[in-house]
C-alpha cells in the first residue's frame, strides 16, 4: 500500500500570510501617523509659543541715575551757580579791596539772586553780616550771580561791596551804617591779630581739597580762636567747610556737606 503525500492547504496559509502582512502595515501606518501628529503638534506648540511671546511686553532695562538726576538739589544749585560764575574769588577780592582805600578783606561770599539772604525781617537782601545790602546801581548787573564782600578800614569801619560775578564790575559800594563803636573796635582788633591773608587761607584749603572757593570770612570759633572760614566746592559738587587758624595757618576744622 502506497501512501500518497498529503496536499498542503495553500489557501489557508496564503490567508494567514496576508493577515500578518496587513497587521504589520497597520502597525507601521499607526506609528507613522502618531509620529506625524507629534511633529505637527510640536510645530504648532512652538508657533503658538512664539506668537504669545510677541504679545508680552518686554521689561525696560533698569537704568542707573546719571548726570544731574543723581545730584541733590543743593548740588544742582552749586553746579548751576558755578557754571554762570566767571569771576574767581581772588579777582573779586582784589576788586572789592580796591574800592576801599587802605582796606582789608574780612568777608566774601558768592551769592545767587534767588538766595534768601534777608535775616533782619525786612524785604531787602542782607549782606554777609546780616545788614541790608545797598541797592544795585543803575549801571550794575541785576541778573546772575554776585560776590558780596566786606572790606574793613584800619579803624574797623566796614564797607559792603557787591560785584557782578560774570562781568567783574562793581554793582555797589557803601559803608555799613549798622556798625556801632563796639563792632568797629572788634573788627579793628581782629585785623591787628591776623597773620594769614585770606589768599593764604584759601590756598591751605584748596591744597587739602581741590575745588572752587565760594566763601571766605574772618571769624572766631567756639574756642575763641581767630579763624578764616573757607568754603570749597569740589568736582562732585559737595561743599567742604574749613576753619583755618588766622595766625598759625593750620586747619582746625573740616566738614563735608554732602546735601
Amino acid at each position: 500500500m502506497r501512501f500518497e503525500p498529503r496536499h498542503k492547504n495553500t489557501g489557508t496559509l496564503r490567508a494567514r500570510h496576508l493577515r500578518l502582512v496587513g497587521t504589520l502595515c497597520a502597525v507601521v501606518a499607526s506609528a507613522a501617523l502618531v509620529t506625524g501628529c507629534g511633529e505637527d503638534s510640536g510645530k504648532a506648540s512652538a508657533a503658538a509659543t512664539s506668537e504669545a511671546a510677541k504679545t508680552v511686553p518686554k521689561e525696560a532695562p533698569s537704568q542707573s541715575p546719571t548726570g544731574s538726576a543723581s545730584l541733590t538739589q543743593d548740588q544742582q544749585e552749586r553746579k548751576a551757580l558755578l557754571a554762570d560764575t566767571k569771576v574767581t574769588y581772588d579777582k573779586a577780592a582784589a576788586t572789592a579791596v580796591g574800592k576801599v582805600s587802605g582796606g582789608k578783606l574780612t568777608d566774601l561770599d558768592l551769592k545767587g539772586l534767588d538766595d534768601n539772604d534777608d535775616t533782619d525781617g525786612d524785604d531787602s537782601d542782607d549782606d554777609a553780616s546780616g545788614s541790608p545790602s545797598p541797592s544795585p546801581s543803575p549801571s550794575g548787573s541785576s541778573t546772575g550771580p554776585e560776590w558780596v564782600a566786606e572790606v574793613a578800614e584800619k579803624d574797623g569801619t566796614v564797607h559792603n561791596v557787591r560785584i557782578d560775578a560774570v562781568s567783574g564790575k562793581v554793582i555797589s559800594s557803601a559803608p555799613d551804617n549798622d556798625q556801632d563803636a563796639d563792632d568797629k573796635k572788634e573788627t579793628a582788633d581782629w585785623l591787628s591779630r591776623v597773620k594769614q591773608s585770606p589768599e593764604q587761607a584759601a590756598k591751605v584749603a584748596t591744597d587739602k581739597k581741590k575745588g572752587t572757593v565760594t566763601s571766605i570770612g574772618l571769624d572766631d570759633n567756639d574756642k575763641n580762636t581767630l579763624v578764616w572760614s573757607v568754603d570749597v566746592v569740589t568736582d562732585d559738587w559737595n561743599k567742604t567747610d574749613f576753619e583755618i587758624d588766622a595766625v598759625k595757618g593750620d586747619i582746625t576744622r573740616e566738614h563735608v556737606d554732602r546735601d
